[in-house]
């Protein structure tokens, strides 16, 4: 392992604070990863890193070196890029993280087609409705769906797509429908236990975001385990317009407090804020906006009305 290698472990170790985390998604030994890092400092005869039980810590040396590095590797990754791009063949691993329902239900055939077209590149796809930091996890890019983005995010807005409230006829039915989002107190709604805002909905009131509360005895995590209970007749659910319009095209829910607007979902691809982005990188980001924000897909199965 050269110089510039050790470097950029000591850079990818000194971001996520593991040994262990660097030595896995490198597929290293950790020992391998120790002993990489303690030649580095064998060589410049400094102590880059604090070790104890709990944690690692950059020393006033390490910190320094941390900055000088990142300038280096990304001088090197920006040559490297140039002559990438002079060739116009994308090439190299990517990792991304990806939400799971939107992932899987869009996403997964988009990044198939890119596959097929950029046989050089490798991608490496996590499914996974957790917020991923991407100097720990080691990831190049990450696809984000929110209303708003951290401070400091570096993103690329891809594609938008907004909220629903959908019921089965079955249900309203048996329950009647509400006429306001004041009501919903009144029904069983289902709950998306990962929502930042715990169990209330948003909607727009004279143009005014107001939240409201819900309750329900189903939640879960998983939007399309929502919706597959709102299909069976177990209640309201708030869903995203990507995983509730075909069950509406196709009759199986309905949708309701239509007269009520929800503020809009941006869907981001959120890059490394301290890295130069690869060519390769690029030209995913590229290709999913291209296909997203033209055409969703879930737009051409919801209906008009």
């Amino acid at each position: 392992m050269d110089r510039f290698d050790a470097m950029r472990l000591f850079v990818r170790v000194a971001e996520s604070g593991s040994f262990s985390a660097i030595a896995r998604q490198s597929n290293l030994a950790r020992s391998v990863v120790t002993r990489q890092v303690a030649a580095l400092e064998a060589l410049l005869g400094a102590k880059l890193l604090a070790r104890t039980t709990r944690r690692l810590t950059l020393t006033a040396a390490g910190a320094a070196y941390l900055e000088k590095c990142r300038v280096i590797l990304n001088l090197v990754e920006a040559a490297e890029t140039d002559l990438a791009e002079d060739r116009q063949v994308p090439r190299g691993p990517i990792r991304l993280s990806v939400p799971l329902s939107f992932g899987i239900r869009h996403l997964s055939p988009l990044l198939l087609e890119f596959a097929a077209l950029y046989p050089e590149v490798a991608l490496d796809t996590e499914y996974s409705d957790q917020r991923s930091n991407l100097f720990e996890a080691g990831l190049d890019l990450t696809i984000r769906i929110t209303r708003r983005l951290e401070p400091g995010d570096v993103a690329r807005r891809i594609s938008a797509g907004h909220m629903m409230v959908v019921a089965a006829p079955d249900y309203l039915a048996r329950h009647g429908e509400p006429r306001h989002p004041a009501e919903l107190i009144h029904h069983e709604c289902l709950g998306y236990t990962a929502a930042a805002n715990g169990q209330k909905w948003d909607f727009l009131i004279d143009g005014q975001a107001q939240n409201f509360p819900v309750r329900g005895r189903l939640q879960a995590n998983n939007g399309d385990v929502l919706l597959a209970a709102a299909v069976s007749g177990f209640g309201i659910a708030y869903e995203p317009s990507f995983i509730c319009a075909a069950a509406l095209a196709a009759g199986q829910v309905r949708q309701i407090l239509a007269d009520f607007p929800i503020p809009e979902l941006g869907i981001y691809a959120v890059l490394p804020g301290n890295r130069l982005v690869p060519h390769r990188v690029r030209v995913l980001v590229d290709f999913l906006a291209a296909r997203l924000e033209r055409h969703p897909p879930w737009a051409a199965a919801a209906p008009t009305s």
